[in-house]
């Protein structure tokens, strides 16, 4: 982790995307170049805020959905492109116990602790450690007590390009016993930004597992098999059919916003998005347990876009590595809690490629 201070960034590839309520400054900071991905990051909520790759036709678009002003960032509720924390996804009731302490964090969901609580990460102004042409570190200080968790966290994100993938490592410290659980709610869509839907993407999950919920998000039980449901993703799979069934699960999340349990440990390949008509690629790979799938159900034209548009049910997806939801009460899943001496590390990576003729 970054021990230097807040630097100036690179002026040369940052520049101003408008003001806090409070007076301060919000910076728009770019890395990479052409012919790789080039991708605008906000310093509110350490956002991803633009990621234009080379697609499959020949053409370069932006791939992620994002918002066109500071405003509209702080009134959405749909976390577009932000840095999610402390604890990303559910906590049951926003309650649980650490150390023989009953710990209340902030609520908002349905009754639910959702991606930090009310007022999480991603409605933060982060700190520019470092910045040059493939890199840029922020970094946030959050409270003992924000939101009602307990400890003082520092955490850094770092976003680098490295040839036709983009790397993302998020990592946290505390000077008391907490939980963290960091992750990147990019909404991808490689027919572009204000494309339309991603119905006809196809989606690959490295996961013989999903875990059901109750009608407010929670786990109920544990994990089970995808095999027999809509939510097995393990071959290619059209994403406007599967998230169109009368499996109670997907009726009730009104699509897919379901924890995958992925094979395997250590950095591997969770997931692929495919345009075939952009013949565009995304793997996603993680080091976490879980992959959240969420084809944004609740996306419903009150938010507008950075081109001037509205998003639209199912306008991205949101492929969101993570520890599992409501992991702080369910001591037989790995575990989300950190401890003072110790150091929280996850790690994301896109890896784009094109197909070199039309799908079949």
């Amino acid at each position: 982790m970054p021990e230097d201070g807040p630097v100036t960034p690179d002026h040369s590839r940052s520049q101003s995307f408008g003001q806090l309520p409070d007076g301060r400054d919000v910076s728009l900071l770019t890395i990479g170049a052409e012919p790789g991905p080039v991708v605008e990051v906000l310093t509110l909520g350490a956002t991803v805020h633009r990621l234009v790759v080379a697609c499959g036709d020949g053409q370069r678009r932006n791939v992620v959905l994002g918002h066109p002003d500071v405003e509209e960032r702080l009134a959405s509720g749909d976390y577009v492109g932000g840095t999610i924390g402390r604890y990303a996804n559910r906590i049951a009731a926003g309650r649980f116990t650490l150390d023989g302490r009953d710990v209340q964090v902030g609520t908002h969901d349905r009754g639910n602790s959702l991606h930090g609580g009310p007022d999480g990460f991603d409605a933060r102004l982060w700190d520019v450690v470092a910045h040059d042409a493939d890199e840029v570190v922020l970094s946030l200080v959050s409270p003992d007590g924000d939101q009602g968790f307990p400890g003082a966290v520092t955490a850094t994100v770092r976003y680098a390009v490295d040839g036709d993938a983009v790397r993302v490592t998020m990592e946290a410290t505390t000077d008391a016993a907490t939980v963290v659980n960091l992750t990147n709610h990019a909404y991808l869509n490689l027919g572009g930004e204000g494309s339309g839907t991603i119905d006809d993407h196809e989606l690959l999950v490295e996961a013989d597992e999903f875990t059901p919920v109750d009608a407010t998000g929670i786990p109920v039980g544990g994990h089970a098999p995808v095999a027999g449901t809509p939510f097995d993703l393990r071959v290619p799979t059209l994403v406007g059919p599967a998230v169109r069934t009368e499996h109670p699960q997907v009726a009730d999340a009104r699509g897919i916003d379901h924890n995958y349990v992925v094979r395997g440990t250590g950095l591997r390949r969770a997931a692929v998005l495919t345009s075939p008509v952009t013949r565009t690629s995304a793997e996603v790979w993680t080091d976490q347990p879980g992959l959240q799938v969420y084809t944004g159900n609740f996306l419903d034209g009150t938010r507008r876009s950075t081109t001037g548009g509205r998003y639209r049910q199912g306008d991205g997806v949101a492929l969101e590595p993570q520890l599992f939801p409501d992991s702080p009460n369910r001591p037989e899943w790995p575990s989300a809690v950190l401890r003072p001496g110790e150091a929280y590390v996850s790690r994301l990576e896109w890896r784009f490629s094109v197909r070199s003729s039309p799908a079949r």
